[in-house]
């Protein structure tokens, strides 16, 4: 069993949110994974916060000496069952037999993207423990459209857009966007305020800090039982928004869920 714990954070390439209409000509498209992100480095799989993950023995050994970048995925709509199961120093191989290291791409390599791909899908194995993220070509902003309802139907979270002649680089990027019914981001819990009304004694909301460093609150979306318990200092959390103000700050933000614990 791989030991859990901290390591420097890896060189991801990290996504922007897709304008509502795009032609996606020139663009490869993909399923956006309701998983957790996972940095392979040829010998220890590491969380977007540099967490080393407790992963099993033999789902190690079916990872290549080669650095992947893809998402720990259990399915649709099993983010939190997945969420737990790679928080747990115990689990088994048997708890990991049916999560899926979905990769889709060569971080640090030579290449533009389509090339990167087309060397993922050289270098995988049929019933590997990891596979390549299906990659489409679409013609025009309607198929692009059809296809993000054919995943929304599915109880898919939305669509991730590559440029297909990028280079790879560290880093948020326009020429990775992901499309979704609803855009989201993520921020970093600096402090709680206390609950009023109907709320005393729980919190109101959440003080929080995001990768720019714009603070502000989120108290929308917190469950009774979440405002008992709330993500603690420290933790990353995601969350949903309507449209920014000028100085960048999330309108409406509204608290979706916790990512990964400790980090």
């Amino acid at each position: 069993m791989q030991v859990a714990g901290h390591t420097a954070a890896p060189p991801l390439l990290l996504a922007r949110e897709a304008p509502p209409v795009l032609d996606p000509a020139g663009w490869l498209v993909s399923e956006k994974f309701d998983g957790v992100r996972a940095y392979w480095d040829g010998r220890r799989l590491r969380s977007r916060s540099g967490r080393v993950m407790a992963a099993p023995p033999a789902f190690l050994a079916g990872l290549p000496s080669a650095a992947l970048d893809g998402e720990l995925w259990l399915g649709r709509g099993r983010f939190e069952a997945l969420a737990g199961l790679v928080q747990r120093s115990d689990a088994s191989e048997s708890d990991w037999a049916t999560v899926r290291y979905m990769v889709f791409d060569l971080p640090g390599a030579q290449g533009r993207f389509a090339e990167r791909y087309a060397r993922l899908q050289a270098m995988a194995s049929p019933g590997g423990v990891w596979q390549v993220a299906p990659q489409v070509q679409l013609a025009s902003p309607a198929a692009l459209a059809q296809r993000l309802r054919e995943v929304l139907d599915g109880g898919g979270e939305g669509l991730v857009l590559h440029r297909a002649d990028s280079l790879w680089h560290a880093g948020r990027s326009s020429a990775l966007l992901k499309l979704k019914p609803r855009p989201d981001d993520e921020a970093v819990v600096i402090g709680f305020e206390p609950g009023r009304g109907r709320l005393t004694g729980l919190v109101g909301a959440l003080r929080v800090r995001d990768a720019q460093g714009r603070e502000f609150r989120i108290g929308s979306g917190l469950s009774d039982a979440l405002r008992r318990q709330p993500p603690p200092v420290g933790s990353r959390i995601s969350f949903h928004y309507r449209g920014r103000t000028a100085s960048g700050v999330p309108r409406h933000a509204s608290y979706w869920r916790r990512l990964e614990a400790g980090d």
